[in-house]
Order: C-alpha cells, then structure tokens, then sequence
C-alpha cells in the first residue's frame, strides 16, 4: 500500500473522535504537527480580543490551508459574516463556536480551533510536546508535565445538548465509578458537566455524577474520584489493560482497543500483547479502531504480513524475546464513524488485503494532514495543510466502508456493545469452520 505524502505529513497525521466536552458539539479534527507563536498577550478587552482572535485565525488559514484556492470559498467574505457573531460572542468557548463555523464552510478536516475547554487541547499538546518546545511548555504547566483534570471518559453532546459517554478508558477514575459507554452525563457536582471545568481544582476529591442509563429512566448518583490525567500514560494504560481474551463457543479471541495511534508505541505494546503476553495463545485477534486519536503508520499492516520472518532470542539466562512479531491466525477489525486520519489508512489496508472482516460503520472520510498553531489567546489552531491519497485512493470526504456493516448508537447502551459481538461471533464462527 503506497501513501501519497510527505513522511513528516505522514508522521503526524491525526484524528480525534469525540474528546470534545458537551460544550463543542462540532465535528473534531486532529492536526498533524504543532507550531507555536509567543506567549500570550496581556488580557484585551473581549471585543478587541474576539476580533484579534478571529483575524489570526483568518490569515493563519489563507496563509497555509492546503488548496490556495480555499475551496472555492471566498474566504475574506466569509470572515466579515462572522465578525459580527464573534464581537457578541461572551466567553472562549462562544468565541470557538464562532470561529469553528466559519472553519466549516471549508469543508475540510483537520481544521478546526480547540480550547483549554476540551481534553482534546491538552493530548494534542502531549501527542506533540517535542515540537512545542520547552519553553513553551514550562509556561502552561509549570510542573513541567502536561495535565488536565478529569475522569477518562469520552463524551460528546447530541443534537439537544445532552452529553453522553461514548468510551470508558480502561484504568482511569470514570471505568472505576462504574460508568459505562451510552450513560448520559447529566450534571457533575451539582452543575452541568463539563468535561474538564466540572473537575479542575478537585483532584482526588469526590465529585458526584448524576447518570441516566436508560432513556426516562431514573436518575443514578455515581461518585467519581477525578485525577490529573497524563494524556499519553492514559492511552497507552487504556490499550494495555483493556486487552483481554473473550472466550466464545470454544474459542478465545484477543480483544485490543487502540485509543490513540499517535506514536509508535502503541503499535509496541499491541505487538507485546500479541506475541508474548496475555493474548498469544488466542485463537483471533479483534482491532478495535473506533475512536480516539489517529497518527497510525502504514506498515503498522505488516503485522498480519504472512510472509514476514519472526525471531525469537533467547539469553544465557533464559530470557526470551520476539522479533518482528506477526499475528498469523483470523483477524477482524473494528470501525465507525469515529474511525479517522490515520486509522482509515489501516482500515483501507485491511479490507483491501483481505486480511479480515471490517466491522462496524463507515469511517468519517477525515484524512488530510494538518499542522497546528497556538494562537495569541493559547486555543490551539488546526490547518489542513497537505491533501492525501492512499494507493491512488482520495478518502477525504469517502471514508471506508465496512465488509460487515452493524450500525450503532451508542447513547443508552448501558455498556452493551453489538459491533463487538458480531465480529466476536464472526471469529467465533470461522474458528468452528
């Protein structure tokens, strides 16, 4: 499989599924790589600052959005419907929602303005820490690490404003308070939930949740412990503790949720699972790909390449370790429409191949590289900069569509997950012959 871009491009694509808090129910894109500008200045006047805001924005995106011709948009027009707006607008987040209309019109992915809002600002600012730089960093996290306060669940809103849970990562405060994905989040601490600002300052402190599992149902008071999460730590705790093996009319089948694919380490990990730990006797492999953050390499594919030669070492002492691991047994991948940027290129890879089944729902089509800025008032900007083909293949705006569709929403699931069940079930099936 052959992709049509720079190898930076490539290094850093990205996506983002639904880490956006109740207050963003705008589509989330992820960036490719960070730059930074200075320090913010001093505290403008609202209007003056809302104005500097949205005319950064503006140049940063006709400086270095990927198709000069912007779309067929005409660009500064659009920029002058939305002045008025963003001059009214009364806080950051108002300001976002302006400005991240106006990005919509482009009709791009990986392109859109984040806030300290968000978790998705501050994994952003992990996934790229190296190229943020130091000083930077040291400025907007003191203790020299970057954290945000929060439980681990990944929310998004719903066309009436209710946000509900759509993953638990496995290790974090939100799986151990007993929330499960489809709850709706109704308030926290007796306020609306945020999905950081209902938790910043209350680290290690009770907070209560008050959930709604089914719809009119009751409501259930679930208390939660916040932390300050690391967001990289987390993802990779995620993937690591999620993994199990569920055992389906005879057969065991590996389960592993890839969070986030932004470093290579993630692939490592899988690859450990696999090869040596808890998985390796398991008769099928799921690769749950729903979600999270791209940033996915291509070969990462090679680990089903039948042909590929694998080693084992062996020390004086005994010690063994594995070499290139493959995984040569039936595999089936999991996607829907949080699949994204990176992601899509492996699911393209794996339906292609015929490697497995791909079930779920079509990915969204995101897959452009971005480039990221922090802008005047530290929100973090994401500009399309690169288009993509993968084999000769544009799935910006496409997506990938599954061999095995099972549509899913997940809002009052009550933890039940019927995409899961039907690629176990598949697997299940094909071990039986």
């Amino acid at each position: 499989m052959t992709a049509r871009f720079s190898a930076p491009a490539l290094a850093a694509l990205l996506l983002c599924a639904s880490t956006l808090g109740p207050a963003h129910a705008l589509e989330s894109r992820a960036p490719a790589a960070i730059l930074l500008a200075q320090a913010a200045p001093a505290a403008e006047p609202a209007p003056r600052a809302a104005d500097a805001l949205l005319d950064e924005v503006w140049r940063t995106v006709r400086d270095r959005f990927y198709d000069p011709k912007m779309h067929g948009l005409d660009w500064e027009a659009a920029r002058e419907r939305h002045r008025p707006a963003m001059l009214a607008a009364a806080s950051d987040e108002g300001r976002a929602r302006v400005v991240n209309a106006m990005l919509d019109e482009l009709k791009a992915s990986h392109t859109r303005l984040y806030t300290q809002a968000e978790p998705a600002y501050y994994q952003l600012l992990d996934i790229f820490q190296g190229a943020v730089g130091r000083e930077a960093l040291r400025r907007m996290f003191p203790n020299g690490e970057i954290q945000y306060p929060g439980i681990g669940a990944d929310t998004r809103e719903d066309e009436r404003g209710r946000a509900f849970v759509k993953g638990v990562i496995p290790g974090t405060p939100a799986g151990a308070a007993g929330l499960l994905v489809g709850d709706e989040i109704v308030s926290a601490g007796g306020a609306p939930f945020r999905p950081v600002a209902s938790f910043r300052g209350k680290a290690g402190e009770s907070v209560t949740l008050q959930v709604r599992r089914e719809a009119g149902g009751p409501l259930i008071e679930l208390p939660v412990l916040p932390e300050a999460l690391r967001p990289g730590p987390m993802f990779l705790k995620g993937l690591e503790e999620g993994a199990r093996v569920i055992e389906a009319d005879g057969a065991r089948v590996a389960y592993v949720r890839v969070w986030s694919y932004a470093g290579q380490q993630y692939q490592r990990s899988l690859e450990r699972l696999i090869s040596s730990g808890p998985l390796k006797d398991a008769d099928a492999l799921v690769w749950d790909l729903r979600d999270g953050w791209g940033g996915a390499q291509p070969w990462y594919l090679d680990l089903f390449n039948m042909r590929g030669v694998t080693l084992r070492t062996t020390d004086r002492e005994g010690r063994s370790g594995i070499v290139n691991p493959k995984w040569r047994k039936p595999a089936a991948m999991l996607t829907n429409e949080g699949t994204r940027s990176g992601k899509e290129i492996l699911a393209h890879g794996f339906k292609r191949q015929g490697i497995g089944e791909l079930v779920g729902t079509r990915t969204t089509g995101a897959v452009l590289a971005g480039t990221a800025f922090l802008m005047g008032d530290d929100s973090l900007l994401v500009v399309a900069v690169n288009d993509v083909d993968v084999d000769g293949e544009r799935l910006e705006g496409a997506g990938v569509t599954p061999t095995v569709e099972v549509p899913f929403d997940s809002r009052y699931a009550a933890g039940r997950d019927p995409q899961l069940d039907r690629a176990v079930e598949i697997l299940s099936r094909a071990r039986r012959g």
